[in-house]
C-alpha cells in the first residue's frame, strides 16, 4: 500500500485490512478516536511504538509524556505540525 492509499481508506469505516497495528493506531488518530490509537500504540514494545505513541502525546498537550516516548523511540522531540508529523510517520511505516 501506497501513502495516498493509506490516506484514501480513512474514507472507510475501518483500518485497511493489510495495515499493521501502528498504521491501524495512526488510521484510528486521523478518524478522531485517540483513545484507540493510545490502546493500540500502547500494547505494543518497539522504537516504532513508541514513536506512534509520543506523537499520540503531543497531540494530546502532554508534552513531558511525549518527551519521555521521544527518548524510548531514538526521535528527537517533534516540533512539526502535528499532520506533518502523522505523514511522516505512515510514510516511515509504509516505506514510502
Amino acid at each position: 500500500m501506497i501513502f495516498e492509499e493509506f490516506r484514501t481508506s480513512l474514507s472507510a469505516a475501518k483500518p485497511p485490512q493489510n495495515a499493521s497495528p501502528l498504521l491501524a493506531a495512526l488510521w484510528w488518530d486521523a478518524k478522531g478516536d485517540w483513545a484507540k490509537a493510545h490502546e493500540i500504540a500502547q500494547e505494543i514494545e518497539s522504537a516504532d511504538a513508541a514513536w506512534v505513541h509520543a506523537y499520540l502525546h503531543r497531540k494530546e498537550g502532554d508534552q513531558g509524556n511525549a518527551g519521555y516516548w521521544y527518548r524510548r523511540a531514538g526521535k528527537p522531540h517533534s516540533r512539526a505540525e502535528l499532520a506533518a508529523e502523522w505523514e511522516e510517520i505512515a510514510r516511515t511505516f509504509l516505506g514510502s
